[in-house]
């Protein structure tokens, strides 16, 4: 996977890198929370192991702009602290909607543990996400179940979900079948 790292203290970020790479992963390193969010704005990774307390932003801020970056495929997020882990900090860290939240000094077999663990999350919402882009449409009449029991005509929700607008015209084959029919319905 490619993981980005949000560590400002230089020795932590180097073992952490080193630890990951040896792991297989491919690894982007940046020195604080204002970097890691620039970072990740401009190439979203789908894993982030970031310090709770840094420079300019901290993880609990960095995570809520990933979580409020529209159009952005799910992001596993592992939150890292010196603190102690009290159930006031699971609590902030929760309601800043972080997926993991480890104490350092990290265990190499933990947070390996932890990145299997993402692994399969990402492989789900990947798969959620799939199934989301499928459109129910009926076989006979074209029309989308809308999910809530509605059937609403094709058009209307592909302009509704998408801001598309549709113009209406006959291909070639369909002004023939047309045309049949107006020269069966006028014939005496």
């Amino acid at each position: 996977m490619k993981i980005l790292i949000a560590e400002d203290e230089a020795v932590a970020s180097s073992v952490l890198q080193l630890t990951l790479e040896r792991m297989g992963h491919e690894v982007v390193v940046t020195r604080s929370g204002t970097e890691a969010w620039e970072t990740f704005d401009r190439d979203p990774v789908r894993v982030v192991v970031s310090d709770w307390m840094m420079p300019g932003i901290d993880g609990l801020e960095f995570c809520r702009r990933i979580r409020a970056r529209p159009e952005t495929p799910y992001t596993y997020f592992i939150l890292l602290t010196a603190l102690s882990t009290s159930s006031e900090n699971y609590d902030l860290a929760t309601k800043a909607s972080v997926d993991d939240f480890l104490t350092k000094p990290l265990h190499r077999s933990t947070l390996q543990m932890r990145l299997r663990v993402a692994d399969r999350i990402l492989w789900f919402t990947k798969e959620v996400r799939q199934l989301k882009q499928l459109i129910p449409i009926c076989c006979c009449c074209r029309k989308i179940n809308t999910g809530e029991e509605f059937w609403q005509q094709f058009e209307t929700y592909i302009e509704q979900q998408t801001a598309s607008r549709f113009s209406h015209g006959l291909c070639p084959q369909c002004m023939q079948v047309e045309m049949a029919k107006v020269d069966a319905e006028s014939a005496p």
